[in-house]
């Protein structure tokens, strides 16, 4: 029986999301899972799941990068900046350029924009050609200009 299988079962018999019946499916799958039930827009039942997922493989690849990214969706920014803060020590100096562009667009959104530029600039060191990370970049010194208080200031 597959995951999505087991929680229309659990569903259909008014059981409630239930861990131990989802602690033999793998992270791989719980996150294909989640990603069928974003899909579908079921969304509840996908933030149950990363939930659980999260209770049962918290160090986990797979289920930090999807619980990020319902975080996300659901506009928690101080959780997404978390669970990517996770994410990026679980992927060490192997990191992907997609991981840096979604702190660097949490952190913008949980109003730190100075870590934002900061986490940038390192994904920048590490992807050079990296368009969407250069953009962000751009957007932010844009921002941190505007910022300074030299306006009017003549030398």
């Amino acid at each position: 029986m597959t995951l999505i299988q087991e929680l229309i079962h659990q569903a259909g018999t008014g059981s409630l999301l239930n861990a131990q019946n989802i602690q033999r499916f793998s992270p791989a799958e719980i996150r294909e899972a989640i990603q069928s039930l974003v899909a579908t827009e079921q969304l509840d039942l996908a933030n149950a799941l990363g939930d659980a997922g999260m209770s049962l493989h918290p160090h986990s690849e797979d289920i930090l990068a999807i619980t990020s990214l319902l975080a996300m969706m659901n506009q928690d920014w101080p959780l997404a900046v978390e669970l990517l803060d996770d994410l990026m020590v679980v992927q060490g100096d192997k990191t992907p350029p997609f991981t840096y562009v979604m702190m660097v667009r949490a952190l913008r959104c949980n109003l730190d924009p100075a870590r934002a530029l900061e986490i940038a600039c390192q994904g920048l060191a590490l992807y050079p050609q990296q368009l969407e990370l250069l953009a962000e970049k751009l957007s932010l010194d844009d921002f941190s200009d505007s910022m300074l208080p030299t306006a009017g200031l003549q030398h």
